[in-house]
């Protein structure tokens, strides 16, 4: 993002790099002494923090690795789901306090996982990858946003976190609702506008959405990514150019978005709408369309039962919001450092790894003879598609650590008509660039 020596075109190895586990050179010359890979866990105890559901992909496998862990060392692990939005509210004051957990799933990249790295609140893991050998099953690309400078910035440096999957932003659609109305998946932008007219014709919002969080953000980076070059998506990550909010692509997002709300393919009460809200309209069949992350897929395939569903790629773009998966991260106030250490190493396995792919994720280190569910493949040949094309581009809020609440405040204000496109585009160009200039200024 913010590094110039980070290799955006690197994003990702292909699918052989993924399921069969790659290796890479993690750089580090800390010595693994200290680490130690069988620790007793008899009469102890670890605390984990997640976000993910216990239906998804992820708290699928990571389920079944807290039941290995257990049974490997003695250990028990009291186990404390969170809320996505309450962990990145809060984890900069609970982890500077005697509450921090021992380990925790959080947010890759310079605001986030970069940020804590850098104020001292995470363990550096280099001693960790060396004894486990983790760098040997992440491909060099994974790597990128396990690392971070002393400044937070993701690309170099040591081991702040380990991801154990992959991720990437597609189309989920209703193939019954389709069916319906005699609409085809769409292979390009105008059919894609098509589709969302047809639905509305017929009475139908078709756009699930949430502005109160994550999936519109994503949305309008995605279609300013429909019109933008990989050196445009390099200069607004790694600060390696001049970013103009104004321009044709920040400009077309923008319009499209108003434009989509006033047609009413969008409603106007997303601005209260929150990503649990959006994801189940999508499953309730409320809404036939719904623009998010992989990490849905697998909760899909569990909950939906009334109708057929499944996903492409955004049409007519070559990129799309994506990267390496959360990371596992250990606080610098655990208080078991080598048994949350070797938690992570379970979820690296291969039984867990196939979970994760089996259930609709996207594995880091899986055989792929292991992957042997048919929708979870799909899954993983559409993150190829995008992959083969060098076509992850991170996140529209991972710049600066205040950009992914100003963003979706500027949303909320462009859905609802007290900001125009021109206006909202001038609010978060400011704020996007007060962010860059106090980490690139001191």
């Amino acid at each position: 993002m913010r590094k110039r020596l980070l290799a955006t075109g690197a994003i990702l190895a292909a699918s052989a790099m993924l399921l069969a586990g790659c290796s890479g050179g993690s750089g580090s010359d800390t010595s693994s002494d200290a680490i130690n890979t069988s620790p007793a866990g008899d009469g102890k105890s670890i605390t984990l923090w997640d976000f993910e559901s216990d239906t998804s992909a992820m708290g699928i496998a990571w389920k079944a690795a807290i039941a290995e862990f257990e049974k490997e060392t003695g250990a028990t692990v009291n186990y404390e789901p969170k809320s996505f939005e309450g962990i990145r509210s809060t984890a900069s004051q609970v982890l500077n306090s005697d509450a921090a957990p021992d380990i925790l799933e959080y947010n890759k990249g310079n605001a986030t996982a970069g940020l804590l790295a850098s104020q001292g609140l995470l363990s550096n893991m280099d001693a960790a990858v060396a004894a486990y050998g983790w760098d040997k099953k992440l491909a060099p690309s994974l790597q990128t946003t396990a690392k971070y400078d002393e400044k937070g910035i993701m690309g170099s440096g040591s081991y702040y976190g380990i991801p154990n999957y992959g991720e990437f932003v597609d189309v989920y659609y209703n193939k019954d609702m389709f069916a319906k109305y005699n609409i085809a998946v769409p292979t390009t932008f105008e059919e894609f506008e098509a589709a969302l007219a047809t639905f509305k014709d017929n009475g139908i919002t078709p756009l699930a959405e949430s502005a109160a969080e994550y999936p519109l953000g994503q949305l309008f980076y995605q279609l300013a990514l429909s019109k933008a070059t990989r050196e445009w998506v390099t200069n607004y990550q790694q600060y390696t150019g001049t970013v103009d909010f104004h321009d044709e692509d920040f400009t077309f997002a923008a319009d499209t978005l108003k434009d989509w709300v006033d047609k009413g393919y969008i409603s106007k009460d997303v601005t209260g709408q929150k990503a649990e809200d959006a994801g189940t309209a999508f499953e309730a069949g409320t809404n036939p369309i719904f623009y998010s992350g992989s990490w849905w897929y697998g909760r899909f395939q569990t909950e939906i039962t009334n109708f057929q569903w499944s996903s492409f790629l955004f049409p007519g773009s070559t990129m799309a919001p994506g990267s390496s998966g959360n990371l596992w991260v250990v606080p610098e106030n655990s208080k078991n450092k080598d048994l949350a250490y070797k938690f992570i190493d379970i979820t690296m396995s291969a039984p867990i790894q196939a979970l994760i792919g089996n259930n609709g994720g996207i594995p880091v280190a899986a055989n792929s003879a292991d992957i042997t569910d048919p929708k979870s493949k799909e899954l993983i040949d559409n993150f190829n598609t995008l992959t083969a094309r060098d076509g992850l581009a991170f996140y529209p809020d991972w710049p600066t650590p205040t950009f992914y609440d100003e963003l979706n405040a500027g949303l909320q204000e462009l859905v609802n008509g007290t900001k125009n496109p021109d206006d909202f585009l001038t609010q978060i160009g400011g704020q996007y660039q007060s962010g860059v200039d106090t980490i690139t200024k001191g």
